[in-house]
């Protein structure tokens, strides 16, 4: 294969991995922008939506969680780009599906099969792209997927804004269709063919437990990222409820904020991705930009007054400070070898989606027991202090050769 062809072949690779992310984003962020929307449409008591809202993210996350195992398996079995265009015909038909929801059962179960779809694409296009860039560049190939992708919550709040929210669905599913016409070009990794032909385990999810320092390193991937879920999902995601502790001065709009972040996340993204690769570091990158996310939080749950414009502000910032989201996805996929890296950098993306469930669930029990704003506290203290072990305990995996196999 020629350099040009090659070159070009990497090209439609990224293009398609990004697009398919910003497709994949659009989904996840458009039930928390319309959420409130729906819900009223279809009947729910003002007093039960936020309730109601949470249990249906839930169900999505849970979706999240099984499908991010499930693809990652079939990514090392079968392939990467089985996964990537498998989980976006799937993502994309139960975005049209969501769009004829006519009772909260049916939401849900929806919401579910929706998140088993989005599992699966940007661990695959992640792997791919790692696997056929060279150690030193492929930094900047997972960063333009991220970025990229991520301005799909930009036209999620605009679609959800100004349509319909089964309309905004319908948008979402055509999107993802519109996508796979793209497929031609595409091609498998060279990683990936020459590890299946080889005679050792592929895909073995089990052997993430198996080994003692396996499961920890696998562990660590995932902790280091949850405080950008917590900062999403609650601190941004309930946000009306956090102006009125706070004695906001106007409405919070849990909508506009959750776009607003994640422009920032899309800025970060570069930002995160440019230094790693300039300064040849994923850990200390990400040490950094936790800080800041830390701090930004504090700022925000120990402060009064808030207006609409700080509000939306302090979320640009959040979405800068909690950015460092390729770079975690990176060092996941840098981690381990060819037979397990589908799987891990599908399902630990997943992982810390899914473990919005768990911070939720504490953060509704300590709501009940102390308010909503120290419940806050201590889960940021929790979520980043463990994050921050997680990546203490981490290798830098910068310009390491990706051509190994776990045995």
């Amino acid at each position: 294969m020629t350099a040009e062809k090659k070159n070009r072949n990497v090209f439609f690779l990224i293009l398609v991995a990004a697009l398919g992310y910003f497709v994949d984003i659009y989904d996840l962020l458009l039930f928390l922008i319309i959420k409130n929307k729906s819900l009223t449409a279809l009947g729910v008591p003002a007093d039960k939506i936020t309730e109601t809202g949470l249990n249906l993210m839930n169900w999505q996350m849970a979706g999240l969680l099984i499908g991010g195992i499930f693809w990652g398996i079939l990514g090392d079995k079968k392939g990467r780009l089985s996964v990537l265009f498998g989980s976006i015909l799937l993502y994309s038909t139960a975005n049209i599906a969501n769009g004829f929801v006519s009772s909260i059962p049916m939401y849900a179960a929806l919401r579910f099969i929706a998140g088993l779809g989005l599992a699966g694409e940007l661990g695959a296009g992640i792997t791919l792209v790692s696997e056929s860039m060279s150690k030193e560049k492929r930094g900047y190939g997972t960063m333009l997927v991220a970025a990229i992708g991520l301005s799909g919550a930009v036209a999620a709040y605009m679609v959800g804004d100004h349509f319909e929210w089964r309309t905004a669905f319908f948008v979402g599913g055509a999107l993802g269709i519109v996508l796979l016409l793209l497929r031609i070009g595409v091609f498998e990794s060279g990683m990936f063919e020459i590890m299946a032909k080889k005679e050792v385990p592929k895909g073995n999810f089990l052997m993430l437990f198996s080994s003692r320092k396996r499961f920890f390193k696998y562990l660590n991937c995932i902790l280091i990222a949850v405080p950008l879920w917590f900062v999403v999902g609650i601190l941004i995601g309930i946000a009306p409820d956090f102006g009125k502790a706070l004695n906001a001065r106007e409405i919070l709009d849990n909508g506009k904020g959750v776009m607003f972040a994640y422009i920032g996340i899309s800025l970060g993204d570069f930002l995160t991705g440019a230094l790693s690769q300039v300064f040849k570091t994923r850990k200390k990158i990400v040490f950094i930009f936790l800080t800041l996310t830390f701090c930004a939080i504090l700022f925000y749950l120990l402060n009064t007054g808030w207006t609409a414009t700080g509000f939306y502000i302090l979320c640009v910032l959040f979405g800068v400070f909690t950015g460092y989201w390729v770079v975690f996805v990176t060092i996941a996929a840098e981690q381990f070898g060819t037979n397990l890296r589908a799987t891990v950098t599908t399902s630990a993306p997943n992982m810390v989606r899914g473990s919005l469930i768990l911070v939720s669930i504490l953060f509704q029990w300590l709501r009940s027991h102390m308010g909503i704003i120290n419940a806050a506290l201590c889960l940021a203290v929790l979520t980043v202090g463990l994050a921050y072990i997680a990546l203490y305990n981490l290798d830098e995996t910068y310009g390491r050769d990706l051509n190994f196999i776990e045995e």
